[in-house]
């Protein structure tokens, strides 16, 4: 194995990995996602006429998944999910239970696990080490949210897709484009420091 190799080798591959590994802070950083996904789903605001809020969940959802890396960044999400389901008050509003991820926006929190591992395979490959390739990354991964969330919209409130993108997408388009801009700039603000 060549200098070069062997020194990408040693790097960590995501931010999480800076820190000396462990199954215990692996857990931790697993359970962190969860929790910080749920307070930033307080963070809602509702849009007129939707079902859908406006919420700070999918920016806890790129920030998480790129950060600790797709599989942990995947379970972070699915166990935000699963303590939601079970009755913790962790969507949305203090919203939760199977009426919630059964309900309209059942297909965005499902989602979230997805856009997670997503954002964190990219980041495995160093797309957020810079703004300028860290963006495009973490607007893949909203995407990934609206890809299946809208669609469900429309199933599961009756709707025609046309309504659904009127309502379950094109009013969060801003937002996710601001969401996906704020972690572009923290994550490569954050392994700058990590250098240091």
């Amino acid at each position: 194995m060549n200098q070069t190799a062997t020194l990408a080798a040693s790097q960590p591959k995501v931010l999480a990995d800076v820190l000396t590994r462990s199954r215990v802070r692996d857990a931790a950083l697993v359970i962190g996602a969860a929790l910080l996904t749920a307070v930033c789903a307080q963070i809602s605001i509702a849009v007129p006429g939707s079902p859908v809020p406006v919420t700070g969940q999918t920016f806890a959802v790129l920030l998480t998944g790129a950060a600790l890396g797709a599989n942990r960044g995947a379970l972070g999400q699915m166990l935000y999910v699963a303590l939601g389901l079970v009755g913790l008050p962790f969507y949305a509003d203090g919203a939760h239970g199977v009426d919630v991820v059964f309900g309209a926006t059942g297909g965005y929190l499902l989602a979230f696990p997805i856009s997670a591992w997503l954002c964190g395979k990219l980041a495995e490959k160093r797309y957020d080490r810079t703004p300028q390739t860290a963006l495009p990354a973490f607007l893949v991964g909203s995407i990934i949210v609206f890809a299946i969330g809208v669609p469900w919209l429309a199933i599961s409130a009756d709707i025609s897709p046309a309504t659904a993108l009127d309502l379950g997408f094109v009013p969060f388009i801003a937002g996710g484009i601001l969401k996906a801009a704020l972690a572009a700039g923290l994550l490569p603000t954050a392994w700058a420091f990590a250098h240091r």
